[in-house]
């Protein structure tokens, strides 16, 4: 059931300003032990890392100061050229793969085949990949190189294409085998991430993070783009474009040398997912930014690396159709009865129409009561070609409503529109009571044109 109304013209809000990691801090109390006899414990022990994560982000601000120059251990980083050269102009993207020996073999040519075959010769222009050997034993590097070298060949004489290895020449990490087995993994993912993204720092603007066993959807370069795009006045720190633990994040390169020294900080204890989850925490992302669809796949989707560290498993949610709950809506933009704003909330063919929008015009549905709310689809544009669609626009979650009016207290940004669209899932942490109120469409650049909602579409949890 929806109902309308007439909202006066709201502004943008307030400037969100810029993200910035001064003033930040962060504790990881380094002496906490994670062992791996049982998943369980392993669990309750992650748990109890994030808590010092959240508990004391304020703690420890020299820390984080120094996190934010490069390690002394990435000065002792040395490279080795295994194929390809580097390029002679600085790309858009660069797609950063980490890769070492397994005992249950490797995806790794998969996951290149993939990535080439799924892109354009346009976006190939834009990007590069670059991979990252950090298994020191000759027999398998000159062997993986081969492979490489020989199915590649193409991409890598292009200087599409790059594989090195890294090495780390510092006395404190040759105590490895004190290690507990969960340590020892954690170690080695943390160091070859810091390798990686060291070496990718000055590559390009952006940085995928990629493991070694992931297949792409098609033109994923394209979708990586147009959302790069859309999100270029915002901040953000981190884009998650998979369901996946490390796999399909992307940064802005000039954040990796923070990130690798980062990595670098706490290489014996804490589980690098946790300090990869909490990095964009740390510099001013409240909260993730989940975009879907999801690009990236796992080959192997159900890995588990040492059988009791983590699961490295693609979360795959079925969420049916959407369930819009009762509402009603407000609008200031012009309409007529043959195209009521009521239609773009409705979960049938109908759409709502008007015409010459202006910033700072609003589109809001405010439920009956409030709800947790799980993704949020906002569709403008009719057709593959989307006419009609909104130019310049953001979706925002309003909270804390005032009385029994409309309007809610509180507003804050989901994303914006990428092609007149927004489907994105929405954060929530488990301790984390509040629920959504309103969700508000937000115009912020005018329009002559006529604009078209076709559908917003709402899942909530029940």
């Amino acid at each position: 059931m929806t109902t309308t109304g007439l909202l006066p013209p709201s502004s943008p809000g307030p400037d969100r300003g810029h993200l910035s990691p001064e003033g930040l801090g962060i504790n990881l109390m380094a002496d906490t032990y994670l062992s791996c006899p049982q998943m369980e414990k392993t669990e309750i022990l992650q748990q109890t890392v994030q808590e010092q994560i959240n508990s004391e982000i304020s703690n420890h601000l020299e820390v984080f100061r120094e996190m934010q120059k490069n390690s002394p251990l990435l000065q002792c980083a040395n490279y080795t050229l295994l194929a390809g050269a580097l390029p002679q102009e600085k790309k858009l993207l660069t797609v950063g793969i980490s890769s070492m020996q397994r005992p249950q073999g490797s995806y790794l040519l998969d996951t290149l085949q993939s990535l080439f075959q799924v892109s354009s010769e346009a976006e190939l222009k834009s990007m590069m990949v670059l991979v990252h050997l950090s298994d020191p034993d000759p027999e398998w590097l000159s062997q993986t190189v081969a492979n490489i070298s020989g199915l590649f060949a193409l991409h890598i004489k292009a200087k599409k294409l790059l594989v090195v290895h890294g090495l780390l020449d510092d006395s404190s990490l040759r105590n490895i085998n004190q290690f507990s087995p969960c340590e020892e993994l954690y170690f080695r993912q943390k160091v070859d991430y810091a390798l990686l993204m060291n070496f990718a720092s000055n590559l390009s603007d952006y940085f995928l993070l990629m493991d070694d066993n992931i297949f792409c959807t098609p033109n994923f370069v394209s979708s990586i783009s147009r959302a790069l795009s859309a999100w270029k006045k915002y901040p953000w720190v981190v884009l998650e474009f998979s369901s996946l633990t490390f796999s399909g994040k992307v940064f802005h390169s000039s954040d990796l040398s923070h990130l690798a020294s980062f990595f670098l900080l706490f290489l014996k204890d804490t589980p690098t997912h946790l300090l990869l989850s909490n990095f964009g925490f740390l510099l001013g992302q409240t909260a993730p930014i989940s975009l879907t669809p999801k690009l990236f796949h796992s080959w192997d989707n159900g890995f588990i690396s040492e059988d009791t560290c983590y699961k490295e498993k693609e979360e795959k949610k079925k969420i049916g159709k959407p369930n819009n709950p009762p509402a009603r809506i407000y609008t200031d933009m012009f309409f007529r009865d043959f195209f009521l704003p009521e239609y773009a909330y409705s979960l049938d063919l109908k759409y709502f129409k008007t015409q010459h929008v202006f910033t700072g015009q609003t589109f809001t549905v405010v439920f009956k009561q409030s709800y947790k709310v799980i993704q949020i689809e906002v569709i403008t544009g009719i057709g593959i070609w989307g006419v009609c669609r909104l130019e310049h626009g953001q979706v925002e979650l309003g909270y804390l409503p005032i009385g029994k009016g409309h309007i809610c207290n509180r507003y804050v940004l989901l994303g914006p529109l990428v092609k007149g669209q927004l489907n994105q899932e929405v954060y929530h942490d488990k301790d984390f009571v509040e629920e959504v109120r309103c969700v508000r469409l937000l115009v912020t650049a005018p329009q002559q044109s006529n604009l078209c909602i076709v559908g917003i579409h709402i899942w909530i949890h029940v």
